[in-house]
């Protein structure tokens, strides 16, 4: 078992315990796509089973987009690690390709159906909750692209439940992406990449917005080191009514 550093580790079980991503009993969908979140994300659900009075069972799904995908080292790390691993097979790739019409977005098309599988599949097989691997650095460029792209005040909660009534949580919710990373390097894990990307098969222009929006902020926190703390700060003391809401108004007589 890897020795997860305490501070990932304490920055998740606090968010777990505060918004009660966990109960007993839960049987979790984790989704592992292979990345370096979803990796330590599976590590910190081992080592909260053997340290949690909380018991909850969970299996990681590995969605296989059908484009002829390589997942033996994951599997492999999945198997010396002792993680319940499973790949999903799926047609959505071939789907793509009679779907995705011109101009129209690539990723999100992907990213739908990504999510969809992955709710068929808890659904199917009788898990309670679906865990996604978000970050603080996620949530914080969503609420940017939102507000810069789609005119709305829009980020990432730790836990809501989807209309066909899956919990989906998001344990790593506060904690940094560069702690993930972090992880990662040190333990030498089998990330996979690019490689994995539908994208790569296609002749299309990439989406720049989440690009153009983490270089935004690696800039302004070179100006304020302390802006994702704010931000997380931020995110939990919403004043609705110092907006244009109607339905937030403050309306004194």
């Amino acid at each position: 078992m890897l020795s997860i550093s305490k501070n990932l580790l304490r920055k998740t079980g606090r968010t777990v315990m505060r918004y009660k991503l966990i109960k007993n009993r839960d049987k979790i969908v984790l989704g592992l796509s292979g990345g370096k979140d979803s990796l330590c994300l599976a590590h910190v659900f081992k080592h909260l089973q053997r340290v949690s009075p909380i018991e909850f069972e969970f299996k990681a799904i590995t969605i296989d987009y059908g484009m002829g995908e390589d997942f033996e080292a994951l599997k492999a790390h999945c198997k010396k690690h002792d993680i319940d691993h499973e790949i999903y097979k799926t047609k959505i790739f071939e789907l793509s390709k009679e779907k995705i019409r011109k101009n129209s977005s690539f990723c999100s098309f992907f990213s739908r159906m990504r999510r969809g599988a992955l709710y068929t599949y808890a659904k199917n097989n009788s898990y309670t909750k679906l865990a996604l691997a978000h970050h603080l650095d996620d949530a914080v460029e969503s609420f940017f692209m939102n507000f810069s792209y789609n005119g709305s005040l829009r980020s990432m909660p730790p836990i809501y439940r989807a209309n066909n009534g899956l919990e989906v949580i998001r344990p790593f919710v506060h904690v940094r992406e560069r702690q993930l990373r972090d992880q990662a390097i040190k333990y030498n894990m089998p990330i996979i990449e690019d490689e994995a990307c539908p994208a790569m098969k296609f002749d299309i222009k990439m989406p720049i917005a989440r690009a153009k929006t983490k270089d935004m902020l690696e800039k302004m926190e070179e100006q304020n080191s302390l802006l994702f703390v704010s931000l997380r700060k931020a995110f939990e003391n919403i004043n609705l009514s110092s907006f244009c809401d109607e339905d937030h108004l403050e309306r004194r007589v």
